[in-house]
């Protein structure tokens, strides 16, 4: 009995870890891809950051990423950035990537 409760806890922790590392990557992701449309938006340096966290910021609006896409699209609408839709999805997959790369060897 002993052996199903530790396996039960180690199933439960491992969840957790891959959880927690899961919002670790959106976080990161999010914050790469504020800095790439930072970049297209002509932002630089403290403005840049700062838009970046706008980007983090947004993901807590709703589950997934149409909340993030939908600001980033809106941004670059109203400065008038072209940019497809398909490349600003592109993007955020791409940086997913580099993401969990970067977590993984930190």
């Amino acid at each position: 009995m002993s052996s199903m409760r530790d396996r039960q806890e180690g199933f439960e922790k491992k969840f957790a870890m891959d959880e927690e590392t899961k919002f670790k990557a959106m976080a990161r992701r999010n914050k790469l891809l504020g800095l790439w449309a930072a970049e297209k938006l002509g932002k630089t340096g403290e403005d840049a950051d700062a838009y970046a966290k706008e980007v983090v910021r947004s993901d807590f609006e709703e589950a997934g990423d149409d909340d993030v896409f939908r600001k980033v699209r809106a941004d670059f609408d109203a400065a008038g950035v072209a940019q497809s839709d398909h490349q600003i999805r592109s993007a955020m997959a791409e940086l997913l990537v580099t993401a969990v790369e970067q977590i993984k060897t930190s």
